[in-house]
């Protein structure tokens, strides 16, 4: 051990146990196990003719460190099974350095998400900036013991905690989106009627725009398994979606985003791959193409692997976007004519309500069957993302209530814990319907159901008390959106906030208050005990309300809290006498 401290002394200038405390520290610095990084120099073979790197290129990078990452982590083969919208930020030209990170964020039982991160680095400036961050879906083959069953991940971090929340939101998201996209669109091509054909004088026909290409899949093309390697067909497909958009407007364009894909079948060395593109729709300044990628071996029948559509723009000298021809269909074209009308809808929808920071849009969105889904992400995601912030300050404790603040970017935040002896899911059904809150909560006055959009989202009117004497009172338009656990390690989760409805405007009566993000995570702590965490980001319309508790100057928290858990326990026995389909 001597020789151990001296040799490391000599090493590193440092003697004694300020050596041994520095070894320490350098094996405790942290990695994700499952995380792996590529760094590829842009080079003019991967290049178009602008001097810009190829996206079927990074498309194929991309995917590949993605596959390695979730390989590592499920310790077998993986293929891609899908990959969530991609909006790409920047081009990335010759020269320039574009460094991938790929790590599993969750998961599931035989398959797992994993984050993907692309980042562009300068040699000569060392600046670095973000080109794109993706989510893709890989399943673990199975083995000859059979289907894989995944270990979990374990999160260590604040981020990968905050990841492994909302990557359960996301898959919720991925397995009903191909049924909402099928009654949004034919809820919305109903709607456009036959407005959607007028103006087609000096419109380009969507016919000259068509391409199809076939591709011989060849050993290179392959991965380690012997399947056509998914960034390969992605490739191939951007390829004959750029020359589609080419054909349109008669210059570069370039591709901004790709909606979400799944791959429907697997391809492999020897399939013959059929890629056909059009252009469905124009815009002013964008244009939506399709494109699909069936296979086929000999005499057999095409088999579809996958479809994709893809969003281009066309940049002038300085950069800016050019305005765009007009699209007309063809007879056989005017579904995606229409169609493609609606998709752009959904992905404003996606952006608006997804992607933004919430700081930078007005706090109660529009509410509308077609955005039913967005929002409801967006109000489980919020609470999910401060449910996994660890830098709370305990500011009051009474009656085993604790009340914790957070201050970030001028933002106040609170939340307020508590056990109560009620099973979780009593628990969780108990605090879902919002018209029994008025029972324990006093700032609840009135609360009436608005409608019930589906089982998880529900919306209600509240009204609250006037905060001064002879003062109007509030009321809120709430979005109700509850899940239950994915797995033992998630909580129940009722998230609120702010929506707007147009049979239900602001009256001269209550002054109309906003929710950003409210609502509570309930934890199973024990078959008869639960945690209940109470979430609220504090907007203008709340914090009157609370301000005094969080100055100190009134414990009406520990009071309301106290009040909750009475409530919980004097109605426990009533769910518990019910079926389990009721609850």
């Amino acid at each position: 051990m001597l020789r151990s401290r001296q040799l490391l002394s000599a090493l590193t200038g440092k003697t004694g146990d300020h050596c041994v405390a520095s070894a320490v520290e350098a094996e405790e610095v942290y990695r994700n196990p499952t995380e792996l990084k590529m760094s590829q120099i842009v080079l003019p073979c991967h290049a178009n003719h602008c001097g810009e790197l190829s996206v079927g290129q990074l498309l194929k990078w991309m995917d590949s460190t993605a596959c390695l990452s979730a390989e590592r982590h499920a310790g077998c083969s993986c293929i891609t099974a899908s990959v969530d919208d991609i909006h790409f930020e920047h081009t990335i030209g010759v020269g320039k350095v574009v460094n991938i990170i790929a790590k599993v964020n969750r998961a599931f039982t035989s398959s797992m998400e994993v984050g993907i991160l692309v980042n562009c680095e300068d040699l000569y400036t060392d600046r670095q900036w973000k080109v794109c961050h993706a989510f893709a879906t890989f399943v673990a083959r199975r083995t000859e013991a059979g289907k894989v069953q995944l270990k979990q991940v374990l999160p260590r971090t604040q981020m990968e905690q905050m990841e492994y929340s909302l990557a359960a939101e996301r898959r919720r998201m991925r397995l009903i989106h191909a049924e909402i996209i099928t009654d949004l669109l034919s809820s919305s091509t109903a709607q456009l009627g036959t407005d959607g054909r007028r103006g087609y004088k000096d419109a380009v026909r969507a016919e000259r725009t068509r391409v199809e290409s076939v591709e011989l899949v060849l050993p290179p093309h392959a991965n380690h398994q012997v399947s056509t390697f998914g960034g390969q067909i992605m490739a191939w497909m951007e390829n004959v979606a750029t020359i589609a958009a080419s054909r349109l407007c008669n210059a570069h364009p370039t591709l901004r985003s790709i909606d979400m894909f799944h791959f429907r079948g697997p391809s492999h060395i020897g399939d013959r791959l059929v890629l056909k593109a059009i252009v469905n729709n124009t815009f002013k300044h964008s244009m939506e193409v399709g494109v699909c990628a069936e296979a086929y071996q000999g005499g057999e029948p095409l088999r579809h692997i996958n479809s994709a559509f893809m969003t281009f723009e066309v940049l002038d000298g300085d950069g800016k976007q050019c305005t765009l021809p007009r699209i007309r269909p063809e007879p056989d074209g005017k579904r995606r004519y229409q169609e493609a009308v609606a998709r752009k809808k959904i992905r404003l929808d996606r952006k608006y309500i997804i992607s933004c920071n919430q700081t930078e849009v007005p706090v109660s969105v529009p509410w509308d069957p077609s955005n039913q889904i967005y929002l409801s992400y967006n109000n489980v995601s919020a609470l999910k993302l401060m449910d996994t912030r660890n830098n709370w300050v305990l500011t009051f404790e009474k009656n085993k209530v604790r009340l914790y603040t957070l201050e970030e970017n001028h933002v106040l935040c609170f939340k307020v814990e508590m056990h109560v002896s009620v099973p979780a899911e009593q628990t969780f059904h108990l605090l879902s319907d919002l018209r029994r809150r008025k029972e324990w909560d006093r700032h609840y006055e009135e609360c009436e159901m608005i409608t019930q959009a589906d089982e998880e989202d529900t919306l209600y009117r509240v009204a609250a008390p006037s905060v001064s004497k002879g003062g109007k009172g509030q009321d809120f338009i709430l979005l109700a959106s509850r899940r239950k656990p994915c797995d033992a390690r998630d909580p129940y989760l009722i998230a609120l906030r702010s929506v707007t409805l147009p049979t239900h405007l602001p009256t001269e009566d209550y002054t109309r208050g906003e929710v950003l993000c409210a609502g509570f995570t309930i934890w199973e702590e024990s078959s008869t005990v639960t945690k209940i965490t109470y979430y609220n980001q504090a907007t203008p319309g709340v914090l009157p309300y609370i301000s005094t508790d969080i100055a100190g100057l009134s414990s009406s928290f520990s009071s309301t809290f106290s009040a909750c858990s009475h409530f919980l326990e004097a109605n426990k026995d009533s769910l518990a006498a019910l079926p389990p389909s009721a609850l």
